[in-house]
């Protein structure tokens, strides 16, 4: 087996990919797609932490970039869309990267690990390994800061190893298994194995060996533990020369230093656009349902209920939204606890229970900026991807972090100046909306 650090024979593949349009900077330093907008937002963000320059692409961009940053972030919706569709998007995204100039890749998932027995972490994995050449990648959902850690395989969530976490009840991806090691092998067809914290803690050296023996014992998959940022460095510098790396976003975040980008601290200086703020609110998770409660007691408040969607349509949250005073705290949200989210699964079905929230508040999205909202803080990853593409959002500016994985980002949208934070359901403390607000007053 070739070794998994450079691109073997498949590397013919590779240079197909990077005959096509030029760039404006020398050598982008690597190119990152997300399997959803927030997860996106949060790579971003700890990337431009070091002050490297980063952009964030919502969506494949249909044309050549005129300049590139030394991190390019392709934000995806396709955590939960049909494997072959997920496929398809995360190798258009790789191909477009590819031909604007990147040689290292990494495919960023939820720190939560995010999938089900059919996908579509390993899939995509598999899909981009192989247009790659590289016979071997490594898995690494950890996010220390944040309450994630891996130990001997298994991901833990704070102290609760991740089948008896909040996460068991997700709406679309309940996670049942905490080790990911079960949870991968249905996805792939290549072996897969384990870089386990003993290893880890020898240093990198050490990690590139197990890695390297592994190859060559044909593992394709090696989930890496870690349990502190530490483990994280160790693993960034002993995976510094992999075509692909996929994990979640704190892995990544040695690497502008490794790579020798970075400078300014991110979020030094930034300019708010002045006018309304809203929180929109999809997520169901224990977090967010805290951080919802704690806003309520100072802001207005709309909760849209699907059922009440389905039979009446959207009408009565807009008039309720037009009513309101553009300048004051409100907020409209869908979150709910996980026995009301089963009994309206049980009567509309999962996918169309989820499309009508997330088509709801896109809409409602589009109505606050017409009304002079410029600020929008999202909770959500289905629904960060809907209020986004709504907005018409093609490319972000990634700000200061209000929260670990969370920065704010500013673009523009029908001709406005915006600004947009963009939450992955458990991260954030409870005070979050009213602590991103409060940073742009």
């Amino acid at each position: 087996m070739s070794n998994p650090l450079d691109g073997g024979a498949g590397s013919r593949v590779f240079c197909a990919f990077t005959e096509g349009f030029g760039h404006g900077r020398d050598k982008m330093l690597m190119g990152c797609i997300a399997d959803d907008f927030t997860g996106a937002t949060d790579l971003a963000g700890l990337l431009a932490r070091s002050g490297a320059k980063v952009n964030l692409r919502i969506g494949v961009p249909e044309a050549a970039p005129s300049e590139v940053a030394d991190f390019e972030v392709i934000a995806l919706k396709c955590r939960t869309e049909p494997v072959a569709d997920a496929v398809a998007q995360t190798r258009a995204a790789l191909a477009w990267l590819a031909r604007a100039g990147a040689e290292r890749f990494f495919w960023k998932y939820c720190s939560t690990f995010d999938s089900t027995a059919e996908g579509n972490i390993g899939p995509v994995s598999e899909a981009l390994m192989a247009d790659l050449g590289v016979s071997q990648t490594i898995y690494c959902p950890a996010f220390p800061e944040n309450g994630r850690s891996i130990f001997m395989g298994n991901l833990f969530v704070g102290e609760q190893p991740l089948a008896e976490s909040p996460m068991k009840d997700h709406p679309l991806t309940p996670m049942r298994d905490s080790n990911l090691m079960r949870l991968l092998e249905p996805q792939v067809r290549g072996a897969v194995g384990l870089a386990n914290r003993l290893v880890v803690e020898k240093g990198a050296a050490a990690l590139k060996a197990r890695l390297a023996a592994l190859a060559a014992d044909g593992v394709a998959h090696v989930v890496v533990d870690a349990v502190s940022d530490r483990d994280l460095d160790v693993i960034a510098e002993a995976c510094l020369e992999m075509k692909l790396m996929t994990g979640g976003s704190a892995v990544a975040m040695p690497l502008p230093r490794l790579l020798g980008a970075g400078g300014t601290v991110a979020g030094g200086a930034f300019s708010a656009p002045e006018g309304g703020a809203i929180v929109l609110s999809g997520s169901c998770s224990a977090m967010t349902r805290a951080q919802v409660a704690a806003y309520l007691h100072q802001a207005a408040g709309f909760r849209l209920d699907p059922l009440e969607l389905a039979e009446h349509g959207v009408g009565p949250a807009r008039d309720w939204l037009a009513k309101q005073d553009p300048m004051a705290a409100k907020i409209m949200y869908a979150t709910a606890e996980p026995a009301a989210v089963k009994a309206v699964q049980a009567k509309l079905g999962v996918g169309k229970a989820g499309q009508i929230v997330e088509d709801a508040l896109a809409e409602l999205a589009v109505l606050a900026r017409e009304l002079g909202t410029r600020r929008f803080v999202v909770a959500g990853g289905e629904t960060s991807g809907a209020v986004t593409k709504a907005l018409r959002v093609e490319t972000l500016r990634v700000g200061p972090e209000v929260a670990p994985g969370v920065p704010w980002s500013f673009t523009r949208s029908a001709g406005h100046d915006i600004a947009l934070t963009l939450k992955s359901g458990n991260f954030g403390a409870e005070t979050f909306f009213d602590d991103a607000l409060g940073m742009l007053t």
